[in-house]
């Protein structure tokens, strides 16, 4: 009897103890946020009889994974430039003076319906003091080329829910992994999308700025990413949830899997990132056990959510 009185005890201090901090975080979390679905103008300029704009949701370019519009006018037939090559470059220029990019589509898709060239770009850094950002877009009309040099800002991510990582994998070479979706997760399965984006190493020095070969980019194909969704608060006992399904390549190019919120609150995207093989280029197993007051651990590969 002092056997079961006892059990009864601890199951009912750890259950207190975990209603009792998660009511308390739950009262200081605000879950609402704000899902933008509206394209607006980031940053205008204008090339001879050419203004050539940037649109982005909410008009604002943010770390992380950015779909992006560009429209290209002609000011003299008030007409868009409709269907030709258009280019797109983004130049990350620290204090120091060096210069990067990141994972962008540099050849824009025309949307004939819409009328503007579709791309995206994964920014890895917001724009400050020590760091600036410019945009070179190329196209060409009646034979003539046109070379823009647009700078533009980047801002805080502030939905936990895109974030992203970057890190060096198993194989040394170098990984992004940017979270699409969703913008405003719900107590239920959703659907997770993420982009997984590899730097592509020059293999000589470069030419004239802005070489493309030194600032490459390429989508990882037929990978994997292993998920372990778990909430690492020790109130919550580093909890899982079930239904969860790993990320896999669909047709858009980007990685599509299922993670299943059970409450609102900090969770933890455990990773492990494996190749067409199998093979593990990153991220560890993490316990599965339930451990109330200790901090849950983390993967070597992980994305923390709030929602």
């Amino acid at each position: 009897m002092k056997l079961l009185q006892g059990i009864v005890m601890v199951v009912f201090v750890v259950l207190t103890a975990c209603t009792v901090e998660k009511t308390d975080y739950e009262a200081e979390l605000s879950t609402d946020t704000t899902e933008y679905i509206e394209f607006e103008e980031v940053t205008t300029t204008t090339s001879g009889d050419y203004t050539i704009s940037i649109e982005a949701l909410n008009g604002t370019l943010y770390k992380g994974y950015n779909e992006i519009h560009l429209k290209i006018s002609n000011s003299e037939t008030l007409t868009n430039l409709e269907d030709v090559t258009v280019t797109f470059l983004p130049i990350q220029t620290d204090a120091n003076g060096n210069k990067s990019s990141c994972p962008h589509q540099y050849n824009l898709e025309y949307d004939a319906t819409e009328g503007y060239y579709l791309g995206y770009v994964v920014l890895t850094s917001e724009s400050d003091s020590t760091v600036s950002w410019q945009a070179y877009i190329d196209f060409q009309e009646s034979s003539q080329t046109y070379a823009i040099n647009q700078p533009f800002t980047v801002e805080e991510q502030t939905n936990m829910n895109l974030n992203m990582t970057a890190f060096t994998g198993n194989d040394e070479e170098q990984y992004i992994i940017a979270l699409v979706a969703p913008q405003s997760p719900g107590v239920s399965e959703n659907d997770l999308v993420a982009g997984i984006y590899k730097y592509n190493t020059p293999e000589s020095e470069g030419g004239t700025f802005p070489d493309l070969t030194q600032y490459s980019y390429s989508i990882v194909q037929n990978h994997t990413l292993v998920l372990d969704p778990r909430m690492p608060e020790p109130s919550m006992g580093n909890h899982s949830s079930p239904n969860n399904e790993d990320l896999t390549q669909d047709t858009d190019s980007l990685y599509h899997g299922v993670v299943n919120y059970t409450m609102t609150g900090n969770w933890t995207l455990n990773f492990i990132f494996q190749d067409a093989d199998g093979n593990t280029i990153k991220g560890t197993e993490v316990s599965t056990e339930f451990t109330p007051g200790i901090e849950g651990e983390r993967s070597e590969l992980y994305i923390d959510i709030l929602f």
